[in-house]
């Protein structure tokens, strides 16, 4: 193989590899014992920002069974960090058509989402601050809701 060959797949190679790289400062799910989320078991994660200067999207990590009964969940999003007052939110997201098909990607009988509920945000300070997920559904436990999570990712400039 010339000299030239060899540089040129390098250098593919080396492209191929940077584009696969993840970027989020923080991707990380926290599994809910026996599938069962009640109420009194808020999934709590804390993130460092250190350029509070980007924006950021941020999205809720869920993971549930092909048995979990409804086509959306209610949460409670609690967010509390440096230069800033406790903020709480109710949010709603879809998780299936109303023919009943799940929006999720499958894998086996679970469904995982990427649900944003932040985009092109701006953190107020540099520092760390904590995500507090909490389920807002009418039953408790919520059954068939397996992992919960958190990612963070600087938007791409």
């Amino acid at each position: 193989m010339s000299k030239i060959v060899k540089i040129a797949c390098f250098l593919l190679l080396l492209v191929t590899i940077q584009g696969c790289t993840d970027v989020a400062l923080i991707d990380t799910n926290q599994e809910i014992g026996s599938r069962n989320w009640s109420y009194s078991q808020k999934v709590r994660i804390p993130v460092e920002i250190k350029d509070p200067d980007r924006l950021y999207n941020v999205y809720m990590n869920l993971r549930h069974t092909a048995d979990y009964k409804y086509s959306n969940i209610f949460v409670l999003i609690h967010q509390a960090g440096p230069g800033m007052r406790t903020l709480t939110e109710r949010r709603e997201f879809k998780l299936a058509y109303p023919d009943g098909e799940w929006l999720g990607s499958g894998s086996g009988n679970f469904y995982s989402y990427q649900l944003p509920f932040r985009e092109n945000y701006k953190f107020p300070a540099k520092g760390t601050y904590t995500f507090e997920f909490e389920q807002n559904m009418r039953d408790n436990p919520l059954r068939e809701v397996s992992d919960v999570g958190l990612r963070v990712e600087p938007v791409a400039k």
